[in-house]
């Protein structure tokens, strides 16, 4: 939303900017789709499309158009590569990126503000760039992001699903959450705490997600949190019979990721006892128990480490 604020600050003091965006990126490229930063005439810039000498190049570019009094409408393909024909980055990470980058108009003022609110309201829209401007919609994309180019890569439409991507479900509210929750409210994830009981001062300081919820009981998560391709589940709560009530509870839904914090023993005892029940065995070898990557985690702070490490892997498809 930093991007988009920037972007609304110039223009409220009529400050000429430009708006440079990743519409794709392949390989070990630092510029990932969906990247974004904003140059002003000021010199004054904000965000990032993967740092380093392209970066550098593609920011002294947009601040000399806007001393040219040109106004800039291109997409322009980076190779990270020295050894490329054309379309060199400067930058040898191998890979390479689509970049689009537009001079914002003074009619775009009603688009960035619309974006800014929806963001702010943390809702769903859909963000549509082409040659010639941006528009957005307060209607969700179905994807997170579409890039269609035409063969001579003059003309394309990219979209994106603006607001939250992923969706984080952390089930307990103690000191091993709050860690985890401070960590991963950096990252693109809408996070909810669940927690049976409410009087608790880790639960009350978690001041880093979205939504807060005192339940009844677990067993009440069948209700409350649905499946989906980009939701994640954490079980971390302050015992063996609730963790199993809410493992037990959403241990039939599809996630993206499903994960429960404990030792060895616990987690076998616990899984012995669901084949001794006939629990299907195919929907216990979707839990990653014990949670985390193995780093001989020992504070809470490292344990929040492994578990969004975990996390993240499983995101990016690693």
């Amino acid at each position: 939303m930093k991007v988009w604020q920037f972007i609304e600050g110039k223009q409220a003091k009529s400050i000429r900017v430009i708006l440079l965006y990743v519409l794709q990126s392949t390989g070990s490229s630092p510029g990932r789709q969906g990247f974004k930063m904003a140059v002003s005439a000021d010199g004054d810039f904000y965000g990032t499309i993967g740092g380093g000498i392209m970066e550098h190049k593609f920011v002294e570019l947009a601040k000399s158009k806007l001393q040219e009094q040109v106004v800039l409408s291109e997409i322009f393909e980076q190779i990270h590569d020295k050894t490329a024909a054309k379309h060199q980055s400067g930058m040898i990470c191998s890979g390479k990126q689509t970049l689009f980058i537009y001079e914002i108009q003074p009619s775009d003022k009603i688009v960035i503000e619309s974006i800014i609110k929806s963001l702010q309201q943390n809702k769903n829209g859909t963000l549509t760039l082409v040659i010639n401007g941006i528009s957005f919609s307060e209607q969700s994309f179905e994807y997170k992001y579409q890039l269609e180019l035409s063969e001579d890569e003059l003309c394309f439409v990219y979209k994106e699903r603006t607001g939250f991507k992923n969706v984080l479900h952390i089930i307990g509210g103690g000191h091993c959450s709050l860690a985890l929750s401070r960590l991963m409210q950096t990252m693109d994830f809408y996070i909810h705490v669940y927690e049976e009981r409410a009087e608790i001062n880790t639960l009350h300081a978690n001041h880093f997600v979205q939504e807060k919820h005192v339940v009844n009981s677990y067993n009440d998560l069948n209700e409350m949190i649905q499946g989906g391709e980009d939701v994640y589940v954490v079980i971390m709560t302050f015992g063996y019979r609730s963790d199993d009530m809410a493992l037990k509870a959403l241990i039939g839904k599809t996630f993206r990721y499903i994960g429960m914090l404990g030792s060895k023993a616990k987690i076998k005892k616990m899984f012995d006892e669901y084949r001794a029940e006939k629990i299907n065995t195919a929907l216990l070898e979707k839990i990653k128990a014990p949670i985390g990557l193995f780093i001989k985690s020992e504070t809470t702070d490292e344990i929040a480490v492994s578990i969004a490490a975990e996390i993240i892997s499983v995101k990016n498809n690693i």
